[in-house]
């Protein structure tokens, strides 16, 4: 990218079993992410799919807390552009979780693109 940026991707295909609707919990270890000191990211899109009979959400944990909530239908997928673009300074750590209901297993892919700035 010309203006110094770089785009970073948390993606994949991970099998999960649910521990409950409201309780979500770290896909893989793969999908944390921190802002490196003195630079901002910001995430710009969300992608997501579903191999069971049952809806799931992907949660996007900014610091601990929720910060978006996906979910996905059952053996659906989901696109999302995200129009709210916030800047998360250095050291800010991103996971992605998944909740699904208590005993479910399957699949979930994900895909969320973010822009690294210097």
């Amino acid at each position: 990218m010309s203006d110094g940026s770089t785009p970073r991707f948390l993606q994949g295909a991970f099998a999960f079993e649910g521990a409950g609707l409201d309780k979500p919990e770290l896909i893989d270890d793969s999908l944390r992410y921190v802002v490196p000191a003195g630079a901002i990211a910001q995430p710009v899109y969300f992608r997501g799919g579903n191999s069971t009979d049952e809806l799931i959400t992907v949660v996007l944990f900014r610091d601990g807390a929720p910060m978006r909530y996906f979910p996905i239908a059952a053996k659906g997928a989901t696109h999302v552009a995200l129009r709210v673009v916030e800047d998360l300074l250095g050291d800010t750590v991103l996971e992605l979780c998944v909740a699904a209901p208590a005993g479910i297993s399957g699949t979930v892919v994900v895909d969320l693109g973010l822009v690294e700035i210097p």
